[in-house]
């Protein structure tokens, strides 16, 4: 029985839905393959994403290739009630809606995973935590899973250092086709559209400081510098701050960066990035966002502890007093700036991502037997597959090496 805000929103749901599919060709062509072949006759599949219209999609191609597919949420302020209503009356089980508390969050995931999924896809890592401690009943029947977010890989990663992990995963986040465009292209974009959607402020002319240089840190920072900002990089990685350097950005510390910044945005996966102390050194008006999937990255208690006073000045924007009447503006309740205050990754990208998702889950399903419980990679040949579709979509050819280069190549091995 699904738990949702309002069925009869179902409607705009739908629309959006509708909308995506039209700019998502790869996912459209495996589609069809899966109406045919039909490779999850019989199978369950779980869901724990951010649930907006691409999602939508995702699980209707599921659905398509013979899948029950129950879903629900990774984020408490990522789904979109609309578009859960619209899965809902399409039949699917849907247990989320946006602004749920922890507790709601957490009932939502266990009801989920109590269909005793065959295959989940995870964002994040929660269904995870919870199959491998209090709902290790409901992985009776799994043969493994995906997981597509840097925060959910750290976290399976480590599972596996400690061996802890007792189930095949698939790592989506690094694919290729993944990591270098919807992490790069997508967080990009959909950072800086939350932001500006909910702030109606300018990014020309901002200081924009960055928190972490990994794929999604470098998105951000192109896109901020393409519209006309002047970004400063914070990082813990040496090599990923020479790159920064070499990419032409200024790199420092976040000690030295709070007082010049205009706009943050964290991007890193850990937690405490920006704390009591960089709060004080804020300017008035200073607004601060998060692109990391959980809520830590910036310090919301420590911003409540220092202010005298906090109200909203604007959907998804809280603003905190300090002391000495500086206001400091945090966007999002510190949760994901795309989806929370935007509609996230653009279809365009999602489809590269959401394309590996499904062939992956296929690939799990006929190959049940064959896996160890540990962290595989995505096979090179679905990453190709997938590139070789969006280049076909794009009307896009590449060479093709002759017999005689080919040769040559592996001779020179």
């Amino acid at each position: 029985m699904s738990e949702i805000k309002d069925i009869n929103l179902q409607n705009t749901g739908r629309d959006k839905i509708a909308w995506v599919k039209s700019y998502m060709p790869v996912l459209n062509e495996i589609r069809k393959g899966f109406e045919k072949e039909r490779p999850f006759e019989g199978k369950t599949i779980a869901m724990s994403i951010h649930l907006e219209a691409k999602t939508a999609y995702l699980a209707e191609t599921l659905k398509a290739g013979g899948a029950r597919v129950f879903a629900t949420g990774c984020n408490p302020l990522s789904t979109q009630d609309d578009v859960a209503a619209a899965l809902v009356a399409e039949g699917f089980e849907v247990n989320a809606w946006r602004g749920v508390d922890d507790e709601t969050y957490k009932r939502h995931l266990k009801t989920t995973l109590s269909c005793c999924p065959d295959v989940i896809i995870d964002d994040g890592g929660d269904l995870i935590n919870l199959l491998e401690g209090e709902c290790g009943e409901y992985g009776k029947n799994l043969i493994g899973g995906c997981e597509e977010t840097t925060t959910g890989i750290h976290r399976l990663k480590s599972r596996e250092r400690h061996g802890q992990l007792h189930y095949t995963m698939i790592d989506i986040n690094d694919a290729d086709c993944k990591h270098l465009f919807d992490n790069r292209y997508g967080t990009g974009q959909s950072t800086l559209d939350g932001i500006m959607n909910s702030t109606n402020l300018i990014i020309a002319g901002k200081t924009v400081v960055i928190a972490g240089y990994g794929w999604c840190g470098r998105g951000i920072a192109m896109r901020a510098k393409g519209m006309g900002a002047v970004p400063i990089i914070t990082e813990v990685d040496p090599v990923k701050a020479i790159e920064a350097v070499m990419d032409g950005f200024r790199v420092m510390k976040m000690d030295d960066a709070a007082p010049l910044g205009d706009l943050f945005i964290t991007a890193t996966g850990c937690k405490d990035v920006i704390v009591e102390r960089h709060f004080k050194k804020m300017k008035d008006g200073a607004l601060l966002a998060n692109s990391g999937h959980f809520d830590c990255e910036i310090d919301r208690r420590g911003l409540e502890k220092l202010a005298v006073e906090s109200f909203e000045r604007k959907p998804n924007i809280v603003g905190y007093k300090m002391s000495d009447g500086r206001i400091l503006n945090l966007l999002a309740e510190g949760r994901l700036v795309n989806l929370a205050a935007g509609n996230g990754h653009p279809a365009e990208i999602m489809d590269m991502s959401f394309s590996l998702q499904a062939k992956c889950l296929e690939y799990l399903v006929k190959n049940k037997g064959k896996f160890e419980h540990k962290l595989y990679e995505v096979p090179r040949e679905i990453d190709r597959q997938v590139a070789d579709l969006k280049l076909r979509s794009l009307g896009t050819e590449v060479d093709i090496l002759t017999e005689e280069q080919l040769k040559y190549l592996d001779a020179s091995k």
